[in-house]
Formats: structure tokens, sequence, C-alpha cells
């Protein structure tokens, strides 16, 4: 399962802008996804390929429930549509020619009207028959891990060149949680990022305390109402005038497992789909290398 907006904006960020198609065209963005997907399938040789993408970056029912959910982040409102993300002037015209290259090619590419890349991956997880590797440099989706599912993240750790597994031993280690507690910790320490406020005063260590003595975020809030439990004044304090935050963060911290899926073939493909589209676009935006190694390791 590729989280495919993550890993573009990596590879944007982490190739040089001097690659550039015959007019001119920045295709950095483009070659290093091909690169890397190249590289992870000779790796991983998985059975099936997803790249899930962002069909609505920020959600309205998320907004209506946070209005500071990624606010930072919008360039410009539309009403009664998406909003539309701040992203580099030059990876902007990239990311249709990703998408046709992934078309062209035969790799399966899903985005779901009303719903994140995440949500899109956190359907089909939750649907797969064996194990599942989710390769994101978003760390929101640790909270799929699953040991005895066999689910994992592979995350970038420099560019998109070099993976990290993460399985529930490095949550625990890095995070004191399992991949169902991440979520709760997440939502209680807050994330810039994404525009969530989290309860302040919890940080990520206090936040794994308190989940590793109370359970789940609905432990800690027993715990609030309970005199004798062993929560100090202030968290006390500061988690009871959190509840209206803390009501509504989960439905928009934890990814969606109900997204109305299309019928897709998921099957990683051994030849293109559409040869002659592929040999287009590799000429029209001098894709060169990058196509051929992967086109050669999907047949291998």
């Amino acid at each position: 399962m590729l989280d495919t907006p993550s890993l573009y904006f990596r590879a944007y960020f982490g190739v040089p802008e001097s690659l550039r198609a015959p007019d001119g065209t920045p295709v950095n963005a483009v070659r290093g996804l091909l690169d890397f997907i190249d590289r992870l399938v000779g790796d991983h040789r998985p059975d099936h390929l997803v790249a899930c993408m962002d069909a609505d970056w920020r959600p309205a029912w998320r907004v209506e429930l946070i209005p500071s959910y990624k606010a930072h982040r919008v360039a410009e409102e539309h009403e009664g549509g998406p909003d539309e993300e701040e992203v580099p002037d030059t990876l902007s015209p990239q990311v249709p020619v990703i998408e046709s290259v992934l078309d062209a090619i035969g790799i399966a590419r899903v985005g779901v009207a009303g719903y994140e890349a995440d949500d899109v991956i956190g359907t089909f997880t939750a649907r797969a028959k064996g194990p599942v590797d989710i390769v994101t440099g978003d760390r929101d989706l640790y909270q799929l891990v699953d040991d005895a599912r066999g689910v994992r993240v592979l995350y970038p750790v420099k560019g998109v060149g070099t993976l990290r597994i993460t399985d529930e031993a490095v949550l625990r280690e890095k995070y004191g949680v399992d991949g169902r507690g991440y979520a709760d910790l997440a939502l209680l320490r807050g994330d810039p990022s994404d525009g969530l406020p989290g309860v302040p005063g919890i940080g990520e260590k206090t936040a794994a305390r308190l989940l590793a003595e109370f359970g789940d975020l609905a432990g800690i809030m027993a715990a609030v109402d309970d005199p004798a439990s062993r929560l100090t004044p202030s968290q006390r304090k500061r988690l009871d005038a959190a509840r209206p935050y803390l009501a509504v963060a989960p439905k928009v911290v934890r990814v969606a497992t109900d997204v109305p899926l299309p019928d897709v073939d998921t099957a990683l493909p051994r030849t293109p789909r559409d040869p002659a589209a592929v040999e287009e676009l590799g000429a029209r935006w001098g894709l060169g290398g990058s196509l051929r190694r992967l086109l050669a390791t999907l047949e291998a």
C-alpha cells in the first residue's frame, strides 16, 4: 500500500529539480517516485501494489469536527469542493504525470471522493486476507500496525531510499504504545503539522504513561471521573477541560476503514497495461532510465 502523496512529496524534496523533461518542466518527483517503486518492488516482491491517492486531502467531515485540521496548509478555499492545498509550484504539474504513468504501467491507483489516501489504505488493510506493508512517510499510519495480522509500516528515513520496518516492537520501544494505541497517543499529544491541538500540557511521554496505566482514551477519561484514580490534579484538570476536543478527535485522527472502494485489479503488473502510452509518456517527459528500470523489474 503506497501512501502516494507522502512519497511524491519526499521524492520532490529529495531529488534535484535539475531533472527536467525535454520542454524544461521539472520531473524530479516523477522520476524519484518511479525509482522508489522500482527499488521497493525489487526488494520486497509484493503480490499486490496499490498507489493510494488523496481525492480530498482535507475532508469536510474532519474539518467540521476540528476546524483547525490542516488549516495552515490551505492555499485556497473552495465552496462545495475540496480546498486547494499549498503545494510547491513545480510539484503540482508533476502529479497528473505521475497518475498517467502509473495508469499506463497498470499499477492500481485508488482515490475516493471525500477521503484521504490514509483512509483508502486503512480500508484496504482492514479487508486484506494476508500480510500488508504500508509504505509512508506519515506517522499517522502507525495506528494500523498489527503484528497478529502481519501489518507493518515501511517508513522512509532518508529521502525515499532507506526504509525502516516498523512493527509493534518498534512502536513500543519508541512511543510506549502498540499500533492500536498510537491514534490515542497522537490525539492526546497533538500534531501541529495536521493542525491538531492535542491536550495542552500533555506531551508524548505523559500521553504514553497515561495509556500504559489506563489502557486507552476511554480508560483515561474514566480515570478523570474517578476521584480515587492516580491522576495528578493538573492532569485531571487539563483532561477535563479538553473534553470537547477529546469527544471528536478520535474520529478525525483514526483512519477510516469503511471507504467505498472501487473494484480494481491490485495485482502487481508484469507488463504495461498500455505500452504505447508508456512509450509516449517516457519520451514526452524524459523519464528515461527511471521508467525503463521499473518496467524491467516488474517483468522480472
